[in-house]
């Protein structure tokens, strides 16, 4: 239980680290001055003074903030005032942030492929793993085989295999096999996985193969952040349920993940990292998105929005965001305790 917490912390502390140290760096290279970065928010656990600003690491792990010269209305035209700077520059340093979270999210897959599952080498038949249970592993294929033809029709490309196998499910195909200096003939039926063919075999995967690992993390991280705008699209209109995990959610599921291994717990620190950074853009008062908006408005209009409206449309959205909060930290109870 204590490990769980402990490794729950720390990855909801990495994940906003990120997101923090977007906004720090690009506002430090757009000359804005940075007043004080913070991890967490209450109680000031560590902190110390560097070039002006203050860095800190507060008591409550479930949030941080990057605060920034001119945020104050009185310090709108002081030198270095986030204000003072093109819409531009501004429009990037809050976007840094979710892009922060989308870059470690690249960072994390490729560590996932580079290190422990290795770049899956397409150009062969080679089988690299049998999954138990399944149906190759029924029939007795093993791994280092490779594949010559499905139904007499010659397969030199791991794609070509997977696409043969796919367009039968629930239908009995040969496969002609070299093990070895042997070629070996084995029949088996695809399982129905909603209308694709599947045998449970993966091919030869090579690991440290930096390039290629880093193409999967960008490859991965761009698939993932298109499903998820896409589930929350489904979402708001209502084809599927809304179901959203807090803290108390996120330690569960870390816990899970641990039992796992390494590997399951990276990918999820990823996943995570990628919603945070997505949710983070919503067009919802107090997140980025919400001050994207206005700035957008103010590029338009050749002015910015009253600060005085701004604040308060932010404070209400704000307040509202931690009465959602405390309810999904509810729910995740709730949900734990049935």
């Amino acid at each position: 239980m204590a490990g769980t917490v402990i490794a729950t912390i720390i990855m909801i502390g990495v994940l906003i680290f990120a997101h923090e140290f977007g906004h720090y760096i690009v506002a430090r290279l757009t000359g804005i001055r940075v007043l004080e970065f913070a991890i967490g928010f209450g109680k000031e656990i560590i902190g110390w003074e560097k070039g002006g600003t203050r860095y800190s690491l507060r008591l409550l792990p479930l949030g941080g903030f990057c605060r920034m010269l001119g945020e104050d209305p009185e310090d709108a035209v002081a030198e270095g005032s986030f204000q003072e700077k093109p819409v531009l520059s501004r429009l990037a340093v809050i976007a840094a942030g979710s892009g922060m979270n989308f870059v470690l999210a690249i960072i994390l897959f490729a560590f996932m492929y580079f290190f422990f599952l290795g770049v899956p080498q397409t150009d062969t038949t080679e089988i690299g793993q049998v999954f138990a249970d399944g149906p190759a592993s029924e029939v007795g294929i093993q791994e280092g085989d490779q594949v010559l033809a499905i139904n007499n029709t010659e397969v030199n490309q791991w794609d070509e295999v997977v696409s043969v196998i796919n367009a039968h499910p629930e239908q009995e195909i040969a496969m002609t096999i070299m093990r070895g200096d042997t070629v070996v003939e084995k029949t088996v039926v695809p399982q129905d996985d909603e209308g694709i063919g599947l045998i449970g075999i993966a091919p030869v995967a090579q690991k440290y193969a930096f390039f290629s690992s880093i193409y999967l993390g960008i490859t991965y991280t761009g698939f993932l952040i298109q499903l998820i705008f896409v589930s929350l699209f489904q979402m708001i209109v209502g084809s599927i349920p809304a179901d959203v995990a807090g803290p108390v959610g996120i330690g569960a599921v870390v816990g899970e993940a641990m039992q796992e291994g390494v590997v399951n717990l990276v990918s999820l620190a990823a996943i995570i990292s990628v919603n945070l950074g997505i949710i983070n853009l919503l067009p919802i008062p107090a997140l980025d998105g919400s001050r994207i908006m206005f700035l957008i408005l103010e590029g338009i209009r050749g002015k910015p929005i009253d600060p005085q409206k701004e604040g308060f449309i932010h404070f209400i959205g704000f307040t509202l965001l931690i009465l959602i909060m405390i309810l999904v930290v509810f729910q995740d109870i709730r949900r734990l305790i049935l």
